[in-house]
C-alpha cells in the first residue's frame, strides 16, 4: 500500500516532484490504496499504458446522475472520453475540419494579436513599461489563448471572460475529492457553456463563415454528421481544452525560465530558439499531471497485472522527470533535444490541438521576450490550490524597456 501521494498537502503543491521522484523509487506501477487504482510512475509505464488499446477512457456519468446531468452531457458526447468506434468518429469529423487549413491561417492572426496586445494604448506592454509589476498571466497569458481558440471556432471575442470563467468550474471536476460547491458551480457552468455554443452553432447555421464551427457543422464522415450534442460537447472540449492547458504551459514554463537567469539568457540571446525552448516549458513543469485509463481486460504492465476494470492514473508530470530517459531530469535546460515529454499525451488519444498550441505559445512567447528580454519575476509567485490541472494564479512581472 501507498500513502505518498496526498494531493491535498500544501507542500505537495507547493513542489510535487519529491514525492513523484519517491513513487517512481518504489516501482513503475505502484498500487494507491486511498484511491483503489494504479499509479505508473515511470516515463516507460505511462507511455506503455497510453499506447495500449487496452486501456480505454471510459466515461462514467458523475453521481448524482440528475444532478450532474449538464455536466456529463457535455462530456459523454466529446472525443476524448469515448473510445473506438465513437472516438474514431467524432475524432475523425473533428480532424476534418481541423485539416482545412485552421491552424496554419491562425498564424498571421496571432502575431497580430500578440503585438497588438504588447503594443497598444492600455496594454500589458505599455503597462510593463511602467514602474510597477504586472500580473503576466491575467494581463497576457489568460486572454491569449482564449481569443485564439475564439478566432478558430468563429467565437466573438468579447466573451472571453465569461468562457474562461465557464471552463474553470468545469476542468476543477477533474481533481480529485471535490467538494458540493466545485459540483455545483460545475453543472452550472455547463449549462451556461451548452447555451451558449447552442447559440453560436445556431447562428452559424444561418450565417456560415470562414471558421472552425461551420465546417464542424459541415464536415461529414461516411454520409453522417455531429449530432447536436456531439457539436455542442466538440466546440465546447475545444474551447476548453485549447486554453486551459495553454495557460498553465505558458505560466508555469515562463516562472521557471524567469527564474533561471541564465536559461533566459540563452533564449533572449539567440543561443536556443523559442522553438526548441517550449519543449522544455511543457516537460519541466507539466500542466496537466495524470490521466486515467482503465484496463478493459487482464494487461500486464511492467510486471504488474492490471485486472479488467482497474484504472491507472498515469502521472505525466513524473513521466517527464524520469532520470532513466531526460539527463539530469529535475534541471531545467532550454537547449534540451531531443525532448520526448508526455505533454501532449500519446497513443489514440494524443492531443489534436498541438499544432496550434504549440504555434500559439511559441509567437506569444518569441514577441514577449523579443520586446522585453530583462522580463523579469517582480515578487511572489501564488500557485492554484489544484494539482491535476498544476499552474500559477499570477505571475508578476518587471521589465525594463528594451
Amino acid at each position: 500500500m501507498n500513502t505518498l501521494l496526498d494531493t491535498t498537502d500544501p507542500q505537495f503543491l507547493a513542489d510535487p516532484y519529491p514525492v513523484l521522484a519517491a513513487l517512481r523509487a518504489q516501482a513503475p506501477m505502484v498500487w494507491h490504496e486511498p484511491w483503489g487504482l494504479w499509479l505508473a510512475t515511470t516515463h516507460g509505464s505511462v507511455s506503455a499504458v497510453l499506447r495500449d488499446r487496452r486501456f480505454g477512457r471510459l466515461w462514467s456519468d458523475h453521481q448524482p446522475v440528475e444532478q450532474m446531468a449538464p455536466f456529463n452531457a457535455l462530456h459523454r458526447h466529446q472525443m476524448m472520453e469515448n473510445e473506438p468506434p465513437a472516438h474514431t468518429r467524432l475524432r475523425r469529423l473533428v480532424a476534418g475540419a481541423f485539416g482545412r487549413g485552421h491552424v496554419e491561417r491562425m498564424r498571421p492572426r496571432i502575431a497580430e494579436l500578440a503585438a497588438e496586445m504588447l503594443d497598444a494604448p492600455g496594454a500589458v506592454g505599455e503597462q510593463l513599461r511602467s514602474a510597477g509589476p504586472v500580473d503576466i498571466l491575467a494581463e497576457y497569458a489568460e486572454p491569449m489563448p482564449v481569443f485564439v481558440i475564439a478566432d478558430l471556432l468563429g467565437v466573438p471575442r468579447r466573451d472571453h471572460h465569461d468562457l474562461r470563467r465557464w471552463s474553470q468550474a468545469i476542468v476543477r471536476m477533474y481533481e480529485p475529492d471535490v467538494d458540493e460547491t466545485t459540483r455545483q458551480a460545475a453543472v452550472a457552468a455547463s449549462e451556461d457553456f451548452s447555451a451558449y455554443v447552442r447559440d453560436v452553432v445556431a447562428h452559424r447555421r444561418d450565417h456560415p463563415g470562414d471558421d472552425l464551427i461551420t465546417d464542424l457543422i459541415a464536415e461529414r464522415d461516411g454520409g453522417t454528421r455531429l449530432s447536436e450534442d456531439e457539436l455542442v460537447a466538440s466546440v465546447v472540449l475545444l474551447l476548453n481544452a485549447g486554453h486551459e492547458a495553454s495557460v498553465n504551459v505558458f505560466g508555469n514554463g515562463m516562472h521557471a525560465l524567469l527564474a533561471d537567469r541564465g536559461q533566459l539568457a540563452r533564449v533572449t540571446g539567440g543561443e536556443v530558439t523559442v522553438e526548441t525552448a517550449l519543449e522544455e516549458l511543457i516537460r519541466y513543469d507539466a500542466p496537466l499531471q495524470l490521466f486515467e485509463r482503465t484496463a478493459t481486460e487482464d494487461v500486464e504492465v511492467a510486471g504488474v497485472t492490471v485486472r479488467a476494470g482497474h484504472k491507472v492514473a498515469c502521472l505525466m508530470g513524473s513521466a517527464n522527470r524520469d532520470g532513466a530517459v531526460f539527463a539530469e531530469a529535475d534541471r531545467f535546460d532550454v537547449a534540451r533535444d531531443p525532448n520526448p515529454h508526455v505533454g501532449f499525451g500519446m497513443g489514440l488519444h494524443f492531443c489534436l490541438g498541438a499544432p496550434l498550441a504549440r504555434l500559439e505559445l511559441q509567437i506569444s512567447i518569441d514577441e514577449l521576450l523579443a520586446r522585453f528580454p530583462a522580463l523579469a519575476l517582480g515578487g511572489d509567485a501564488p500557485r492554484r490550490p489544484t494539482w491535476v490541472l498544476r499552474g500559477y494564479e499570477s505571475i508578476p512581472v518587471t521589465a525594463k524597456e528594451s
